[in-house]
């Protein structure tokens, strides 16, 4: 047991080669267009280096993988690991930490050792803002010491004095933002790769990757499903697609239906369905009115998003919800934001008109709406009190600082001006509702009765939406 404590300074990374199959490969990474191809030259490289070095290019030293949680940095990685046919080391950024010191920077060098005798080899560092924090001035905790020591090596040998050798190093994050300069530069991590949430034709082909082994109806529509998902990650589609198939079997199915999926997405977004919890008539009446409210609304404004559903059935922590199925835009109009508002405030509005009272049912609503509205005020710069200013910081630097950075003068505009917005808007939404109030009792009613109600529904109460047949035509 002795010789144990001589070990601790060996790297921990798990080593694969030929011998040992990984079996993803780049066929099992749906998406990601633009960083499949970056992830796919690196390995070429390594595979036929003379392709590229006889026109006096060079093989970059590191790759790193930046994007939000559950997007596929590790699954690009393991790709990259079985199908390059070279020695691939993974390890994460937390195995270099122990409770003894200097055994990072140990680590370190034992890792780029192993490495440079099975060259051309790729080093794979998961999660590595563990090590790769930014060195500050102030050395308050103390512990700081160690963990810029592990870093320090880590930066002489990915591009120091005596590096020459055939190892890549990818390494992933999601807090790009909190690591080192000296780690971003390039001749070290010569390539940042973003890795996005997918879009509607790459979430088709996530689904298509994970309902392979699920048995499903014949002809399923994976294009609804895709469209039903608006800013989900990859993760988030594997997850659906297991979910549906536990349901299903659950009711004991053959296969798993469009109707599984559905639940599958409502189960994750929403929470777990309470079938047993009490709820008085009296406030399940409020609550459908509140839901018919946001529907009504949202039915009548050109730019809030289309209906998918409305229910009543308490979830997770919401005792009813209206489901939406937002287009994907990527710049946002001021009109949009203020139909997006009035749809929100919609609830409210309804259980004013029909009750002419207010209740706390519309907590995340208001959250949701202060929101926009501030951030249409203090971030986008779409008001003209205080005109083509934002007071967002990118760099998120001043993130401890306790003085803003306007007035007080400005911060009373500020208030005004963000009352204001709402106000209007709930202002709009209770007029919309009061020319509409016979309607909004049908629909509360129906509701109150089947408990989920879909766009269908709506139609038949309200006739067809003169926005969306404007724009099919």
């Amino acid at each position: 047991g002795g010789s144990q404590i001589f070990n601790i300074g060996k790297s921990k990374a798990k080593l694969f080669d030929e011998k040992i199959d990984v079996k993803t490969t780049f066929k099992d990474v749906a998406g990601l267009q633009g960083a499949k191809e970056e992830v796919q030259e690196i390995v070429d490289f390594l595979k036929n280096p003379t392709k590229y070095t006889k026109l006096g290019g060079k093989i970059p030293k590191g790759a790193l993988l930046v994007g939000l949680p559950g997007t596929g940095k590790t699954l690009l990685a393991k790709a990259v690991a079985g199908e390059a046919k070279v020695p691939f080391f993974s390890l994460s950024g937390s195995d270099f930490v122990e409770m003894f010191v200097g055994v990072g920077a140990s680590r370190v060098r034992d890792l780029f050792k192993q490495a440079k005798e099975k060259s051309p080899a790729i080093i794979f560092i998961d999660e590595i803002d563990a090590i790769g924090r930014a060195r500050g001035k102030s050395n308050m905790t103390g512990g700081n010491d160690e963990r810029e020591n592990t870093l320090n090596q880590l930066l002489t040998e990915m591009d120091g004095f005596g590096t020459n050798s055939n190892v890549i190093v990818i390494a992933a994050t999601n807090r790009a933002d909190v690591l080192d300069k000296a780690l971003m530069r390039a001749g070290r991590f010569d390539r940042q790769i973003y890795v996005d949430l997918p879009d509607v034709r790459e979430r088709k082909e996530i689904f298509a990757v994970h309902l392979k082994p699920i048995k499903t109806i014949k002809n399923l529509d994976t294009d609804f499903l895709a469209k039903q998902t608006p800013g989900f990650s990859g993760a988030d589609i594997a997850n659906i697609c297991n979910e549906a198939a536990l349901i299903a079997a659950r009711k004991l199915k053959k296969s798993v239906n469009k109707q599984d999926f559905l639940d599958a997405i409502d189960r994750i977004v929403g929470g777990l369905e309470k079938k047993n919890k009490i709820i008085s008539p009296e406030e399940k009446k409020i609550i459908a009115f509140h839901e018919a409210g946001h529907a009504t609304v949202s039915w009548m404004l050109e730019h809030a998003s289309p209906l998918v559903k409305v229910t009543i059935v308490p979830r997770g922590q919401s005792l009813g919800a209206a489901w939406y199925l937002p287009e994907e835009r990527q710049i946002i109009k001021p009109e949009q934001i203020l139909d997006e508002m009035c749809a929100a405030l919609g609830g409210r509005a309804a259980e004013k008109v029909i009750f002419n009272n207010i209740s706390t049912g519309a907590l995340s609503d208001l959250e949701k709406v202060t929101k926009q509205a501030r951030s249409m005020v203090t971030v986008y710069g779409l008001n003209d009190k205080i005109g083509n200013l934002t007071y967002y910081d990118s760099s998120s630097q001043n993130e401890y600082g306790f003085t803003k950075p306007y007035s007080d003068v400005t911060a009373q505009i500020i208030d005004q001006e963000i009352s204001k917005i709402i106000e209007t808007q709930y202002q709009r939404a209770i007029k919309l509702l009061k020319k509409h109030k016979n309607k909004l009792v049908e629909l509360a009613d129906f509701l109150l009765d089947k408990e989920v109600i879909f766009k269908e529904d709506l139609i038949r109460i309200y006739g067809e939406r003169p926005f969306d047949l404007k724009k099919s035509k």
